[in-house]
């Protein structure tokens, strides 16, 4: 379905993209978002809510009438946003890797008329990522990243999330697992796995201290800590904070 540009009309139903799409400065444009855009706080409280990112309202988003609607791949539903694409324009992400990210908000910024914002942006992130510095010489830390708890499940080389660990110069140990893109992890894997840093993310499953007392259990070596998920998974402008966030990371280990 062809989009009429620059819409004037967006729905955004993935929270990374809704927080760039507020910093391309499309404050007017954006009519609706999901329940889970936290970011910007302003948007949150009164731009009109859609649902989930797995649970859209499709009778809501088809009231507000958008132009297009920005969706992601992995994010959303592929059954509901086959379904809206079949009354609206749907633009559709896949962000595997900070390239592929870095990609997004350039298209994005042409299909909203917003070029050089997008560009800046771009420039500013590649930036602050070349400021990245792994600890050179070393065999990399061996690192488990948890995003879900029960059951317990990690991530695999085929994600975002593995990207940014192996920029910052760490080395994913379940990265080889071919069974699902964020396989289940039993205790004596992850034992078996025997990783020096055991990363909780804070989404989707919020971690917090009463959990890191298991991991301790079964690893005590192991330096458990509790993560902002944003910062490994958000692929829109919140790139701007994630590469001084690892490097601090990198300097408390």
């Amino acid at each position: 379905m062809e989009v009429r540009l620059p819409p004037r009309a967006i729905v955004s139903v993935v929270p990374s993209q809704t927080e760039l799409l507020y910093d391309l400065g499309l404050d007017q444009e954006v009519i609706g978002i999901t329940k889970f855009c936290i970011h910007p706080d302003n948007w949150f409280r009164t731009k009109t809510r859609i649902g989930g990112t797995k649970s859209l309202n499709i009778e809501k988003i088809k009231a507000l009438n958008p132009d297009l609607i920005i969706a992601n791949k992995e994010e959303n539903e592929y059954a509901q946003i086959e379904e809206l694409a079949k009354h609206f324009p749907v633009w559709i992400s896949d962000i595997k890797t900070l390239p592929d990210a870095l990609e997004m908000i350039e298209q994005l910024g042409e299909i909203a008329d917003k070029e050089e914002k997008a560009k800046d942006l771009v420039i500013r992130i590649q930036h602050s990522f070349s400021s990245l510095t792994p600890i050179v010489n070393q065999v990399p830390k061996r690192c488990a990243y948890f995003i879900w708890w029960n059951p317990l499940m990690s991530i695999n080389r085929d994600t975002f999330i593995h990207d940014m660990i192996e920029r910052f110069g760490w080395q994913n140990v379940f990265g080889d697992r071919t069974d699902s893109r964020y396989p289940q992890i039993m205790d004596d894997e992850l034992v078996a796995a025997n990783p020096e840093i055991i990363l909780l993310s804070s989404e989707p499953f919020p971690f917090s201290e009463k959990h890191m007392a298991h991991f301790r259990q079964l690893l005590p070596n192991a330096h458990v800590m509790l993560v902002d998920g944003e910062m490994f998974s958000w692929y829109g402008s919140r790139l701007l904070h994630s590469a001084d966030y690892f490097n601090t990371l990198l300097e408390t280990i």
